[in-house]
């Protein structure tokens, strides 16, 4: 019989967002490791097949057909779902295991103590990047103290990039912590055919030199200061065209009235939410790659699929980009608009440099951030947390 995992994501899945597909590649690896995984989450999102995964949705609420990122009185609601949920699957079956994503590692911890499970809790976030107004930020240091309890009582830890694995091992010196480095959103390649199919559609003059955006439009991936250098950038390279993947409709009007009046509305093109699967054409059909982030200690998951499209990258000189990222592979900038042009302008003003910084990263996601060895290391921390289980 497989082993049997009870899997607790309190995010809509599957949505093209960073924590869902996170939890698609866990449960992606836990399927070819031959584990059996019933996983908890929202009702909203795409239905995914996966061998050995069994999916078990929260109701909604009449009206509900999404939840933004961050924190808010309806994720809690449905957190209390959830353990509902979790709490009556836990009744009815045997679990070798509990994982939670996030807040659900907190409820996790109450659920594997009740049931004798060990627990393993994921964290995908630093509070601090939520950080917004009064309010706000008293709700983040109280979900703080929440994190630090369940850093404590779980059995492991996975976090997602190493500056999280170091706010963890602050919090208890003495738990099992382990870096599971993200990997690219896509496990597949591009098809050439397909790239240059999307640089035709992209393009609107042969002579474009395209700068692709991925991600929310969330504070802390600095969406503002990347529309503030935007005229900036045009001025010094008229040939700049840049692609905007992502943001919801309401955001997507609120920039591009921004864009008018600042007179540069034609040269940006706002196309909306891009699926995994068509994403890395998308990106292998671009000149450059930005992330312009500005605060948070993780590294944004834009970059890894950035690296796999093997395309030069600007970034603004923050944590969260140098923690995977060098200056071999990417060019940097100062966290102010003018800075952040300058160096578009820069890298789309010098074809080698940018081929040469593209081929260096390229070469990183062949080495190191790749689904196999993310696999492996995964089923790493599963055994051992399993194996220490039966031990006690």
């Amino acid at each position: 019989m497989k082993p049997r995992v009870l899997f607790l994501s309190p995010q809509p899945f599957f949505q093209w967002r960073g924590s869902p597909i996170r939890v698609k590649h866990n449960l992606q690896a836990l399927s070819d490791l031959g584990y059996a995984v019933d996983l908890v989450t929202l009702p909203f999102g795409e239905d995914v097949a996966i061998a050995n995964l069994t999916l078990h949705r929260v109701s909604a609420y009449r009206g509900v057909k999404d939840l933004p990122i961050g924190p808010s009185f309806l994720k809690l609601m449905f957190d209390i779902k959830l353990l509902r949920t979790a709490s009556r699957l836990l009744r009815e079956n045997k679990y070798q295991l509990i994982h939670g994503i996030e807040e659900a590692g907190f409820f996790g911890v109450w659920l594997a103590k009740k049931h004798g499970l060990p627990l393993i809790y994921e964290k995908h976030s630093d509070p601090a990047s939520y950080r917004k107004n009064f309010l706000r930020n008293r709700i983040m240091d109280m979900y703080a103290q929440i994190e630090a309890y369940t850093v404590r009582h779980a059995q492991a830890v996975i976090a997602t990039g190493p500056g999280l694995a170091a706010a963890v091992q602050k919090m208890d010196p003495d738990c099992f912590c382990t870096h599971l480095f993200d990997i690219p959103s896509s496990l597949g390649e591009a098809d050439p055919a397909e790239i240059q199919t999307r640089r035709a559609a992209l393009a609107k003059d042969p002579n474009d030199i395209l700068a692709t955006y991925v991600g929310s439009f969330a504070v802390y991936q600095g969406v503002d200061l990347l529309f503030e250098a935007i005229p900036s950038a045009l001025k010094a390279c008229p040939h700049l065209r840049f692609i905007i993947i992502g943001g919801s409709n309401e955001e997507i009007r609120h920039y591009q009235s921004r864009l008018e009046v600042a007179g540069v509305s034609d040269a940006v093109s706002f196309i909306g939410k891009v699926s995994p699967e068509s994403l890395p054409a998308t990106l292998g059909a671009s000149d450059l790659l930005l992330s312009p982030r500005i605060s948070g200690n993780n590294t944004p998951l834009k970059l890894l699929d950035y690296l796999k499209a093997g395309r030069a990258i600007v970034a603004t000189d923050l944590e969260a980009n140098r923690l995977i990222l060098d200056d071999s592979m990417s060019a940097f900038s100062a966290l102010r608009p003018e800075a952040f042009a300058g160096a578009i302008a820069d890298m789309a003003n010098n074809d080698s440099l940018r081929e040469l910084k593209a081929a260096k990263g390229r070469r990183l996601i062949d080495e190191v951030y790749n689904f196999t060895n993310y696999r492996l290391k995964l089923q790493t921390i599963y055994e051992t947390v399993l194996s220490q289980s039966h031990h006690d």
